[in-house]
């Protein structure tokens, strides 16, 4: 469990996989940056009963309030090379958007897999028309290299995607 100031990241529960799913396949809450494909009830528990949502190449976090409300996701996965991981995150209130949950979440992975982990660059991919995913990127210590052109199929079409960076000696600088 990491614990920042505004919330919790933690690894999802059995007593936790009901509302995990409810929240995660409510169309509505993914906003227009996020596919509408979605996993059956079925098909999440079973890969809840096998992994837990942890493997090698994958591990998911819930991220609560201090309420203990589950209000988003935060998971990180493999990525092109075996020296980085990208790091993908939802909020599922857009209510609660602009209050620095998924920044400080975001800063815990982070802490969390460069202290864990051997890898040396981590990675967040997000449309080039969301600022708010950018300004958690630039608040994280990410830097922008640049745009892979229609790089992602989304709601029926190819979108752009911007590419951010945090290199280990990066975080290092940043954490001393």
């Amino acid at each position: 469990m990491l614990k920042g100031t505004l919330c919790t990241v933690r690894h999802v529960l059995a007593a936790d996989l009901s509302t995990f799913i409810a929240l995660v396949n409510d169309l509505p809450s993914r906003g227009a940056f996020f596919s509408m494909q979605f996993k059956s009830p079925e098909a999440m528990r079973r890969d809840f009963l096998q992994s837990g949502f942890v493997s090698e190449d994958s591990e998911l976090f819930l991220i609560e309030d201090h309420h203990q409300n589950i209000i988003g996701t935060i998971t990180h996965f493999k990525s092109r090379t075996p020296a980085s991981r990208e790091i993908g995150y939802r909020l599922f209130d857009p209510q609660r958007g602009g209050r620095g949950y998924i920044s400080e979440a975001t800063r815990l992975l982070v802490d969390y897999l460069f202290n864990a982990y051997p890898y040396h660059r981590l990675e967040l991919l997000m449309d080039p028309h969301n600022t708010a995913s950018e300004r958690i990127a630039q608040k994280s210590g990410f830097t922008q290299e640049g745009l892979m052109r229609q790089a992602f199929f989304i709601n029926g079409s190819m979108h752009d995607v911007k590419i951010y960076s945090l290199l280990r000696p990066e975080w290092q600088a940043r954490v001393r």
